[in-house]
C-alpha cells in the first residue's frame, strides 16, 4: 500500500504500518487519523518519546557537533525541498520538515544549507559541512555517508511520452518483440542501464543527460518511454500532458533514508530510534503528503 493511500482509507488499519510495526496499535489509529484530517500544513511535529528526550545532549554533540543542524537540500524535489515563495511556512520536503523536527528535538537551531544537485550536496557531507539530508541510499556515495534505517521505499517506473498506446510495463517487451526499433530512456549515471538492458534485452537503452532531456525527447517521440523514479515521473507527466502516462508496474525500488556524515556512528542508535518514531506516530506521512511524493511504499523495518 503506498502511504499517501492511507488517507483515503476507511481505516488506517488496513495500511500496511500496521503490519510492520505491530505495538500500539491504538495510539497508531488516533495519530493517522489526525494526519488524515487536518490540511497538511497544519499536522504539528511529533514530541520526542521519553527515551529519546534524556538522550538528546549526547546525540547532540554528535549529529549536530556545530550547535546548529545543517540541513543540506536541493530545490525542486519532494525528497529535499519545495519552496513556497512568500510563504516559507508552507515550504515541504523530507529532508526540510524532519530536519525541523530533529534540530527541536536535539534543541539547536535549523538551517538549510542549499545546494544545486544532490552529488554538491554529498560531496559537502563527506567534507563535514552539512549535517543531514534525506536521499536515496546509494553505494556511489557509502564512502562520504551512513544511511539510518529507511524511511520509505520509491517505485522506480516508466513514463510513455504523448499519444500512447502503452498501458503497463510490459507492453515495452510485447510492442519490442512485434515491430522492434524501441527506445527506453534513463539518466546517465542512474546505475538504471544495467538492470533495464537485462530487463529488456530487446529494447534499445538510451541515456540522457537531464530530466528535461528526457521530457524533450519523450514530446519529440524520439524516445518511447523513460525509466526512473516514480516521484519524478508523475510530475513530468502532468507536464508532458497530451495522454503521457506513467505505466502500471515497475522495474526496482529504491530505499529513503537520513543521511548523514561518515565518522558520526555513535549518532545512529539516536537516529534510527527518530526514524521508528515519526513512521510510527504518523508524521513522516504527514510529510509524504505535504511534498506530494507519489510512488512511495512502505518500507520493511531492517
Amino acid at each position: 500500500m503506498s502511504l499517501a493511500s492511507l488517507c483515503s482509507t476507511a481505516s488506517p488499519l488496513r495500511g500496511g504500518w500496521a503490519r510492520v510495526l505491530p505495538c500500539g496499535l491504538a495510539s497508531l489509529a488516533a495519530a493517522l487519523l489526525t494526519a488524515c484530517a487536518l490540511p497538511p500544513s497544519l499536522v504539528s511535529a511529533p514530541e520526542p518519546p521519553e527515551s529519546l528526550a534524556a538522550a538528546a545532549p549526547a546525540a547532540r554533540s554528535v549529529l549536530a557537533p556545530t550547535g546548529v543542524l545543517r540541513v543540506g537540500v536541493y530545490a525542486g524535489s519532494p525528497l529535499s525541498l519545495l519552496e513556497q515563495p512568500g510563504d516559507p511556512a508552507r515550504n515541504a520536503g523530507l529532508a526540510h520538515d524532519l530536519g525541523r523536527v530533529i534540530a527541536g528535538w536535539l534543541d539547536v537551531p535549523f538551517e538549510l544549507v542549499r545546494f544545486e544537485r544532490l552529488a554538491d550536496l554529498m560531496i559537502a557531507m563527506g567534507q563535514g559541512e552539512v549535517d543531514f539530508t534525506v536521499t536515496w541510499t546509494s553505494e556511489t556515495y557509502s564512502r562520504e555517508v551512513n544511511y539510518s534505517l529507511p524511511l520509505l521505499d520509491l517505485e522506480q517506473g516508466y513514463l510513455a511520452g504523448p499519444g500512447t498506446a502503452l498501458r503497463t510495463a510490459a507492453d515495452l517487451n510485447t510492442l519490442a518483440s512485434r515491430q522492434g526499433g524501441v527506445k527506453l530512456g534513463v539518466l546517465s549515471g542512474s546505475g538504471a542501464q544495467a538492470p533495464l538492458a537485462r530487463r529488456h534485452p530487446q529494447i534499445e537503452i538510451v541515456s540522457l543527460g537531464s530530466y528535461t532531456e528526457a521530457s524533450n525527447r519523450l514530446a519529440a517521440r524520439q524516445i518511447n518511454a523513460f525509466a526512473a523514479s516514480k516521484s519524478v515521473l508523475y510530475p513530468m507527466a502532468e507536464r508532458l500532458g497530451d495522454g503521457a502516462r506513467v505505466l502500471d508496474g515497475r522495474w526496482g525500488l529504491e530505499t529513503v533514508a537520513i543521511a548523514i556524515p561518515k565518522g558520526r556512528q555513535a549518532g545512529m542508535s539516536y537516529l534510527s530510534r527518530f526514524v521508528l518514531s515519526v513512521r510510527r506516530e504518523g508524521y513522516l506521512q504527514a510529510a509524504v503528503r505535504r511534498a506530494d511524493l507519489r510512488g512511495a511504499v512502505e518500507p520493511a523495518i531492517r
